[in-house]
């Protein structure tokens, strides 16, 4: 349903429709830009990121094989462009906080906080690829079939890399004291 939907807007938007094109940004901003998010730590660089994948994505539309999902056509185009900006901006440091949900306590919001902070700086930590798969499964929510497709890898090659991803992440996280408690 889906695909045939994005399918319609995609064909819509090589005639020229603005509005087809606006309704495929209104779908996938939201999940391109935590996708960016995950994989860089700051949101200005998310934002940009997330500008740049559909700039792209628009301007090769041509390219896009309808019998492929558009979800992985793009998913792939923001994790590239997030490998690139990591790549430019290696060794610049961020203090990015997240916003607090106001309907915690500030307590709770505090610890909320600190937390997916710790996990934001543990995910920093890992390699370009095993960030990658942490963040399509637990952030973006893919399936296997999914993630291979996005990565153009075997679905055997994204378990393995989601094992080997977990069980760091796991180690970074434990060496920083925290706990899965």
């Amino acid at each position: 349903m889906e695909r045939a939907r994005d399918g319609q807007l995609v064909q819509r938007g090589l005639q020229g429709d603005r509005q087809a094109l606006e309704a495929l940004v209104n779908h996938y901003h939201g999940a391109l830009f935590r996708l960016a998010y995950r994989m860089l730590g700051n949101r200005e660089d998310a934002a940009d990121v997330t500008q740049t994948t559909f700039l792209k994505a628009f301007e090769n539309l041509e390219s896009y094989k309808a019998e492929y999902k558009f979800f992985s056509w793009i998913y792939r185009i923001a994790i590239n462009e997030a490998l690139n900006t990591r790549r430019k901006d290696s060794g610049t440091e961020y203090l990015d906080q997240p916003v607090p949900d106001q309907g915690d306590g500030p307590e709770l919001v505090s610890r909320n906080d600190e937390l997916k902070a710790q996990i934001q700086g543990a995910l920093m930590q890992l390699s370009d690829q095993h960030r990658a798969v942490i963040t399509l499964r637990h952030y973006s929510e893919c399936s296997y079939a999914d993630m291979a497709s996005i990565l153009a890898v075997p679905e055997k090659t994204v378990r393995s890399r989601l094992f080997e991803a977990r069980r760091k992440l796991q180690g970074v996280l434990q060496s920083a004291g925290v706990t899965g408690s």
